[in-house]
């Protein structure tokens, strides 16, 4: 087709020659086509054609790169489109493998001493709550609070339900024990929702991050008010300073958790530190009671043995979580089991149940003095 258009158009018009710079144009954008398609007769008639001048070549080597990159572009959208969809569906299957941590996008990268096991980006929350019941780095600390949520879902249903008669001032102390568990309950569930879905994207951890670090703000807030209300039933104005204390600090470490980089790795020892603050605010209530009542009464009738080993549980379970203690010493050996913060989520459930003990000690003692208060006592 070429060759007539050059032969029709006679020499020196200028319509001639600008058919022929036509086909020439044709010809190189036709070319690569042509011998893909096996036609050696239209290749050959363009290589009949005079040698263009080393400008005309160029421009024609321009030209045909640009028609392969235009070609080749969909095709490799294409396929591009084809490998996400075939991830998305194993996904979705759940046919995924754990890949090792130097694989892992930043935002999934929180602890570099667990080396293997990890979970893969998975944009999916039905793959998210399926690999709960697969083996990785998160699967115990997705199950030792998970249990916890269960246990305390129960304990607070069993309290709530319990009869009047054996509470002094049934609507305020269910309310007070109701606080408690509803801290503990948030604080829980918060928990291991964050862990179950945190691989999904950058924003939906980072989201669940925020509200697993307010959960346990939250539960911090929730234990203080059982214990405050029951040590100081017959001194109300200090019971009422010391809880309004509390909850201060504990909103502002809800609002100190929505920082962006609260979550980020840097920021491990901030976080541990403010909680820990947060938690050592109970000092001072301590104190008081202790130096009011006497250190025997404290630690007997006040339940004061508990709340010790409540405390060191807690501090114990942060200290090692900002360690990272063991997998520290041996990188690669804890990545499953018996890490860190695993430890931390087993402490913190256990801490939390002495805490309820020690409380629901406080609760029949001041049932036997059948709501008064000893002369000689703040109880």
């Amino acid at each position: 087709m070429a060759s007539r258009k050059a032969s029709a158009a006679g020499p020196g018009s200028a319509l001639g020659s600008a058919g022929r710079d036509r086909a020439h144009l044709e010809l190189a954008e036709l070319g690569p086509l042509l011998e893909e398609k096996g036609e050696p007769g239209a290749a050959g008639s363009a290589a009949a054609e005079e040698p263009p001048c080393p400008a005309a070549r160029e421009e024609e080597e321009e030209a045909e790169e640009e028609v392969v990159r235009v070609l080749t572009l969909p095709l490799q959208a294409h396929h591009a489109m084809e490998k996400m969809e075939e991830f998305v569906y194993k996904v979705w299957e759940g046919r995924w493998r754990v890949i090792p941590y130097d694989v892992l996008p930043d935002w999934l990268k929180d602890n570099d001493y667990l080396l293997h096991g990890h979970r893969p980006p998975m944009p999916s929350f039905r793959a998210c709550f399926k690999s709960i019941f697969r083996i990785h780095t998160e699967t115990g600390n997705i199950w030792t609070h998970l249990l916890g949520f269960v246990l305390f879902l129960c304990l607070g249903i069993l309290t709530m339900l319990r009869p009047n008669m054996y509470f002094m001032a049934p609507l305020q102390e269910k309310v007070v024990f109701g606080m408690f568990f509803l801290g503990a309950v948030l604080c829980l569930s918060f928990s291991w929702l964050f862990h179950t879905v945190y691989c999904h994207s950058e924003k939906v951890s980072r989201t669940f991050s925020k509200l697993d670090y307010s959960g346990i703000a939250l539960l911090i807030m929730g234990s203080f008010v059982p214990w405050l209300y029951y040590s100081f039933y017959c001194s109300p104005q200090p019971r009422l300073i010391y809880l309004s204390i509390v909850c201060v600090l504990g909103i502002s470490a809800i609002i100190v958790a929505q920082w962006d980089r609260f979550a980020t790795p840097k920021h491990r020892q901030t976080r541990a530190g403010v909680f820990l603050g947060l938690g050592l605010s109970g000092v001072v209530p301590t104190m008081h009671f202790t130096i009011a009542e006497g250190f025997v009464k404290a630690t007997t009738v006040g339940q004061m043995g508990w709340f010790f080993l409540m405390a060191v549980m807690y501090i114990t379970g942060a200290g090692l979580y900002a360690a990272r203690i063991p997998e520290r010493f041996f990188p690669g050996k804890f990545d499953i089991w018996f890490q860190s913060h695993q430890i931390f989520h087993v402490l913190v459930v256990a801490a939390a149940f002495v805490h309820f003990y020690g409380v629901s000690n406080l609760q029949e003692f001041r049932y036997g003095l059948e709501g008064g208060c000893t002369d000689d006592s703040l109880l």
